[in-house]
């Protein structure tokens, strides 16, 4: 694994993703996580479906990125696959959010043509696609990415939930190193377009109650996170 995909998950990256709970802060508020046992069965859901579907976005993207996934395609039209995989409005935002933090540091850690020219095609790109092409920019693989996808998608979380429910964090963090047994060594075949494939042919795990859990979210009147 390429060391800088280390910098690209650590919380403290100053890209903005500790403003956002994935979905916990509303969860916590209808009651759905309210202690580690209910957490850990959130964060196993989360990782298995929305983020299943943002690795195999990033490995696409990082692939992409590096001229491994062959075929007529343009950053905007896999900015639009991803469009395509999140049905919520909420989430659609709070991932270009993040995506456009995300580039605009990485930009300044590791310059290349590759994010210039992300940037130029897609100034808020989702945070799926901006990982993907800063972890290329940073020396890594598509497999790296894809490690970096899986993992932020419940390093943030419960990192929010600790917070929200004064949870003890070795309790948080045992959970984190259970799940960690989950998370992707490497794409898997379904997880990168074959040559000259469709971007559609990437996965497309919905998850219905995270929809809900934004929307709501996003109407909340008081809040901790933006997201």
């Amino acid at each position: 694994m390429n060391a800088a995909i280390l910098l690209l998950t650590d919380s403290r990256l100053p890209a903005g993703g500790h403003a956002h709970s994935g979905g916990v802060e509303q969860a916590v508020t209808s009651g759905a996580v309210h202690d580690v046992p209910s957490l850990g069965s959130f964060l196993r859901g989360r990782l298995h479906t929305t983020g299943a579907v943002a690795t195999a976005l990033a490995a696409a993207s990082c692939a992409f990125a590096s001229g491994t996934a062959d075929g007529p395609w343009a950053w905007d039209g896999l900015d639009a696959e991803v469009d395509a995989r999140t049905a919520s409005p909420a989430q659609r935002a709070a991932s270009r959010v993040q995506g456009r933090l995300l580039l605009r540091v990485a930009r300044r850690l590791w310059p290349s043509p590759v994010l210039e020219e992300l940037a130029g095609a897609v100034p808020s790109p989702h945070h799926p696609l901006a990982l993907g092409a800063a972890a290329h920019a940073a020396g890594a693989a598509p497999e790296d990415a894809a490690l970096a996808a899986a993992y932020h998608a419940i390093s943030g979380p419960a990192t929010a939930a600790v917070r929200l429910l004064g949870l003890d964090p070795v309790a948080v963090h045992r959970l984190l190193a259970d799940l960690s047994r989950e998370l992707p060594t490497a794409p898997g075949e379904r997880d990168l377009p074959p040559s000259a494939a469709p971007w559609a042919d990437l996965p497309a795990h919905s998850a219905p109650a995270l929809d809900v859990l934004a929307e709501r979210h996003a109407l909340a009147q008081v809040r901790l996170f933006v997201s």
